[in-house]
């Protein structure tokens, strides 16, 4: 296995893992987004209205990309564990 291999591997795997990630970064970050311009708009500094309403959107973001998201990590996993034979032989 060289170098370059090595590196390729990585290089998929953090590729990979940001695209899984981004779904639910992008609710975490659009909701809180939402409720600090409410909160700002009505004075209303309490924690639990930035918490709830992030876990919520978090679970629906979980709820609708989830299958999308495992199939691709399942998928990453099967290329690997396919082709690592060839990688290290």
């Amino acid at each position: 296995m060289t170098p370059e291999t090595v590196l390729t591997i990585v290089r998929q795997s953090l590729e990979v893992g940001l695209l899984v990630a981004a779904p639910m970064l992008g609710a975490a970050l659009v909701t809180g987004l939402v409720v600090g311009i409410l909160q700002a708009a009505t004075q209303v500094n309490e924690m639990t209205l930035s918490f709830i309403p992030k876990l919520v959107a978090l679970f629906a973001t979980l709820a609708v990309a989830g299958p999308w998201m495992l199939s691709t990590l399942v998928d990453f996993t099967r290329r690997l564990l396919t082709e690592l034979p060839q990688l290290v032989g």
